[in-house]
């Protein structure tokens, strides 16, 4: 971005329909604001002879704007000397010398005239003034103009149906002037540190829609803030504080990446991914703080990254996946994938596990216990009796009586999956929840069990009750 004549970062032009509240319905860009922005016409269908007519006027005209606007605005009362003065003088200029160009040639550019009543606006907000200034000499300036387009057209003789559409002309003009000055004072607005982050936050939210917002809307609103919209991006599940404990401090987070941390589930967007350098970035930003990177996937899809992120998080918090500071989400998408639905898996379990609700609760589970480790061990007699720490015929006996409980199913693969998935999930809500971040040894990454990926247990990597 280039610094204006006054000092002001240039913002990439916008229309705004109200104060303070960003069309999110226009698409943001990399272009120029003369290609985000139709020029504007509204002498179209004036006959062109009018130019000639009306431009021996526009010096004297463009004084007389001037002096009246500084004997009645009071903000403009002042000398207009200076750079600003200068300026304020040359946006009169153009303003009315465009309106007699575009009667000439409707198609004349608007881009000039606009970015210095743009940057006016702008000034105005950086200098602490509102913008009803500025607005009131827009109208005055429309006015003084029209009173001499009236002395004029009556000299030439206009007829009263080309008054009337240069009266439509000239008030539709001045309306765009005004929309300009105000989407430049609400971008050098929201270029202030509290409301650009009340933007970046409105961004963060737009992101997270679901279904997904517009792509032109997300861009717009990037742009506003000055974000680059990314391919892709890795979301971040924080959980939240301990009430009494350290909170997070943001503004260590590098300026890309965009954060709610004050809600009741505070979640971060990193755009490009969590590399190691980010990684020790958002520990530092987050001390003793848990919290589970989403996988990396494009800006759309970051609304259901994050809520498998959110869930990797709870299943941590439980017990379910390992203890740490941070989870990777990915490292474990089939544990994420098995508990997204408690209920549903829990429908599943009461009934394939049906066959053995005769038994007692300890027959019960050393039954379910040998017949998780029999799967894991892909039907090894042999090695589910090491496992188990029993003899082999131990393990026979008791397969024989599962088989005979499951009439058969075990020899189904499918059943044999649906088997090993519930009670997998048996298993893993069986373990203790850890402690928080802080009263012990964090794991950097989310760490395995046992070897083992995805969340799935080894054999060696917990307790085996007795069976013996």
């Amino acid at each position: 971005m280039t610094n204006s004549r006054f000092g002001i970062a240039g913002q990439p032009g916008r229309r705004t329909p109200g104060a303070g509240q960003p069309d999110t319905r226009r698409q943001g860009g990399a272009g120029t604001r003369a290609e985000q922005r139709p020029e504007s016409a509204p002498a179209a269908a004036l006959p062109r002879r009018l130019a000639e007519i009306f431009r021996p006027e526009l010096a004297s005209l463009a004084d007389e704007i001037v002096d009246e606007i500084r004997s009645t605005v009071p903000e403009y009362a002042r000398p207009l000397t200076g750079l600003y003065g200068k300026s304020i003088r040359a946006g009169v200029r153009q303003a009315i010398g465009l309106f007699v160009d575009q009667i000439a040639d409707p198609t004349a550019s608007a881009h000039g005239c606009h970015e210095l009543h743009r940057k006016l606006a702008q000034h105005e907000m950086q200098e602490g003034r509102s913008l009803d200034a500025l607005q009131a000499a827009h109208r005055l300036g429309a006015r003084v103009a029209w009173r001499r387009i009236m002395q004029v057209g009556t000299r030439s003789g206009l007829s009263s149906l080309v008054m009337s559409q240069l009266a439509d002309a000239l008030f539709a003009f001045m309306d765009e002037l005004a929309s300009v000055a105000l989407e430049g004072y609400l971008e050098a607005k929201a270029c202030t540190a509290g409301a650009l982050e009340i933007w970046r936050r409105r961004l963060l939210t737009l992101i997270l829609e679901e279904p997904p917002a517009p792509a032109r809307a997300i861009a717009e609103l990037a742009q506003l803030t000055g974000w680059v919209v990314p391919a892709d991006a890795a979301p971040v599940a924080v959980s939240p504080p301990p009430a009494a404990g350290p909170g997070a401090r943001p503004g260590m987070l590098d300026r890309d990446i965009l954060a709610e941390i004050d809600g009741a589930e505070p979640h971060l967007l990193v755009p490009g991914g969590v590399t190691p350098a980010r990684l020790a970035m958002v520990r530092a930003a987050l001390p003793d703080i848990r919290f589970s990177v989403g996988p990396l996937v494009p800006l759309d899809s970051v609304a259901d990254s994050l809520r498998w992120a959110r869930k990797a998080l709870a299943l941590a918090e439980d017990g379910v996946l390992p203890p740490g500071q941070v989870t990777f989400c990915e490292d474990h998408l089939t544990t994420v994938l098995v508990h997204s639905d408690e209920r549903l898996v829990a429908q599943l379990e009461s009934r394939l596990l049906a066959p053995l609700d005769g038994l007692t609760v300890k027959q019960r589970e050393r039954m379910l216990e040998t017949l998780r480790v029999w799967l894991e061990a892909q039907g090894s007699v042999l090695d589910t009796a090491d496992r188990l720490q029993v003899h082999p015929q131990t393990v026979r006996y008791r397969m024989r009586q599962l088989e005979a409980a499951f009439d058969g199913k075990l020899d189904d693969p499918d059943a044999r999956f649906e088997l090993e998935l519930v009670l997998r999930r048996r298993l893993a809500r069986a373990r203790p929840a850890p402690e928080r971040p802080g009263s012990r040894g964090h794991s950097g990454s989310g760490g395995t069990i046992g070897g083992h990926r995805n969340g799935s247990a080894g054999a060696h990597s917990v307790p085996i009750m007795s069976l013996r």
